[in-house]
């Protein structure tokens, strides 16, 4: 008996608005490379449900680079500490070194994957160059007065490398080992976002915040002049060069992508994000990466909103939209009742509603007015989501269409978790609960309760909700109240089995989870215990005899009402915890977390 993990589907890059988002594809041009939260995701460009996941970093992660060898990954955090990591095996960790003082805003490898310059924002100074296999210190990065955003080095011998800062200056350095040779001021002027080498070492390229891009000679660092005529009307936060050294791609806040010819000085191709004559900040595009190793002109392109645009030469649209959560995964539910073939849907910290198709593992961001806060329930019924957040407010999904439907409906209070009943929306909210009908969220009945509601789940005949104040409180469908009974710790998740609703589980704070009949306090068991912190999300299997918990000690467990002393677990499910748990057909469960990433897990064996 075990639970293997089956996919992982991975979440958005994190983007910060102002600010590139720095995306790496290894050599063959077959994965991609990038920050999201506390991990770095390693996925695949054909098959984007397809990825890996490195969780070693203790902060928020913002920049990932494979080296030219294929065989390892680069990656630094907000902490600035640079992780060296095998990307071919296990995922372990050859090195881990403190650059800075502060926020790792670029990596750049050298031709032999031997040597590492790391920038950013550090206090005494703003990058440093190491050897990747000891840290050892192989030149210093200095000429600056302000952080570093972006650096490169020149793949061919003599080595070159070249940083790009707040300061408006580019700066030129020989190696190795790396030494300060020319500050190149009064081109931009304004920050300098990106700097790239060409592919072949002839070239060198900077963009920045005032549009501008200017073109060096890669060995020489000589000015070699200023491409296009003011194409770009937003700051240029990202450039890359296509692998055969005479076009590079930028991408702007301007909403547009463009493909640039090195020779000829001037843009060949452009794309723009968003409604036509809209201005989108979402789609300000913060990232952009031409793969290596590829033949067919794909480009990839990342917005603020954090979806990735798969962009093909002579294609005037993107050819896919890859989207997903930028921001703590909260919640999860699906569109059928314990079906094998479902649409899944959750919901994040930001507000954020994406659906799931589990044939394809593809997400889809949920069109129309959306939560602008945390998202603290979803339940599904009758064809609808319905999602309540803390912008306080109750709003309906139609699962086919994918969208919302109507205006929100105002709460009467902060939402604490939403469950459905015959014709009926019940809402638990900070003050009280309330069933709204689902024609047309008309108030059905409301209540003020003397504790505030923390959890909410309703059955065929009783509604559950737990409060602050350590009580179980059981109502009729009439919201009577009919039993309190109280526990040791704050009640966090409950669930009704679905095999007539014989059996409610509860779970604590505490970790421990106790199921019930509804209609008996006495417990049929107390013996699923083995969660070392509060359990977020309880489910039931089809049939009502194995249930799924999630918990804050980033935890799985499956449990058997027939063999209570008996479960099978996996660890280190999610990063900063597992926040929704639910079955895919009979042996799958899904999973979100503190990751923002949506893994699936296999459950082998019986229980």
């Amino acid at each position: 008996m075990s639970i293997k993990a089956e996919a992982i589907w991975a979440p958005s890059p994190s983007t910060t608005r102002g600010q590139p988002t720095q995306l790496s594809s290894d050599p063959k041009g077959e994965r991609l490379a990038y920050a999201s939260n506390k991990s770095i995701f390693l996925r695949s460009i054909d098959n984007p449900s397809q990825a890996t996941q490195y969780t070693s970093h203790t902060t928020s992660t913002t920049v990932a680079r494979f080296s030219p060898s294929g065989y390892y990954v680069a990656s630094g955090d907000v902490a600035g500490t640079v992780r060296v990591w095998d990307c071919v095996g296990e995922g372990a960790t050859k090195g881990e070194y403190s650059i800075i003082s502060g926020r790792i805003n670029d990596l750049a490898w050298d031709g032999d994957s031997q040597r590492i310059i790391a920038v950013g924002d550090g206090k005494e100074k703003f990058g440093h160059c190491i050897t990747a296999d000891s840290g050892n210190t192989v030149g210093e990065i200095s000429g600056h007065s302000s952080q570093i955003n972006s650096v490169s080095i020149r793949q061919q011998r003599p080595l070159r490398a070249a940083t790009g800062s707040d300061d408006t200056s580019l700066a030129f350095f020989h190696g190795a080992p790396f030494k300060f040779n020319t500050s190149l001021r009064g081109k931009h002027n304004r920050y300098i976002y990106g700097v790239a080498f060409s592919p072949d070492g002839s070239h060198l390229v900077s963009v920045g915040a005032d549009k501008k891009i200017f073109l060096y000679d890669g060995k020489t660092g000589e000015e070699k002049g200023q491409m296009g005529g003011g194409e770009h009307t937003g700051s240029v936060f990202a450039v890359s060069w296509a692998k055969d050294s005479k076009r590079f791609v930028t991408s702007s806040a301007d909403q547009t992508v463009r493909i640039w010819d090195a020779e000829a000085g001037k843009a060949v191709q452009s794309w723009r994000m968003g409604e036509e004559g809209k201005v989108s900040i979402p789609d300000h595009q913060v990232g952009v990466v031409w793969p290596a190793g590829r033949s067919d002109g794909l480009v990839i392109s990342l917005n603020l909103a954090g979806d990735l645009n798969y962009l093909s030469e002579g294609a005037p649209q993107p050819q896919r939209v890859v989207q997903g959560h930028l921001k703590n995964t909260t919640t999860i539910t699906s569109s059928t009742d314990k079906s094998s073939e479902q649409t899944f849907f959750t919901g994040s910290s930001d507000g954020r509603i994406c659906s799931w198709d589990t044939a394809t593992g593809t997400g889809e961001t949920i069109d129309g007015d959306a939560h602008t806060n945390y998202v603290s329930g979803l339940v599904s019924s009758a064809g609808r989501i319905y999602s309540v957040g803390w912008d306080d407010t109750l709003r309906s999904i139609d699962v086919s269409a994918k969208t919302f439907i109507g205006s929100s409906t105002k709460t009467d209070g902060q939402p604490r978790g939403v469950a459905t009943i015959s014709d009926g929306t019940v809402v638990a909210t900070h003050k009280g609960i309330s069933i709204l009908s689902q024609k047309d969220n008309s108030v059905i009945k409301q209540i003020s309760t003397s504790y505030s509601p923390t959890v909410i789940a309703a059955g065929n005949s009783h509604i559950a909700v737990g409060g602050d104040d350590s009580k179980q409180h059981m109502y009729g469908l009439d919201l009577d109240l009919f039993k309190e009974i109280q526990h040791p710790s704050q009640v966090t998740a409950l669930a009704f089995s679905p095999s007539s609703n014989n059996y409610l589980a509860v779970g604590f704070a505490s970790g421990k989870i106790i199921v019930y009949e509804p209609n008996n306090p006495t417990p049929v068991t107390e013996r699923w215990s083995s969660h070392t912190a509060r359990v977020t999300s309880i489910d039931w299997d089809e049939k009502g005899e194995k249930a799924v918990s999630g918990s804050l000690d980033t935890n799985i467990f499956v449990w058997s009402i027939a063999k209570p002393g008996q479960r099978v677990n996996v660890g280190s499910c999610h990063k900063d915890g597992v926040n929704g748990v639910k079955w895919l057909g009979s042996n799958k469960i899904m999973s979100v977390g503190g990751d923002a990433a949506v893994k699936i897990w296999k459950v082998e064996g019986v229980v």
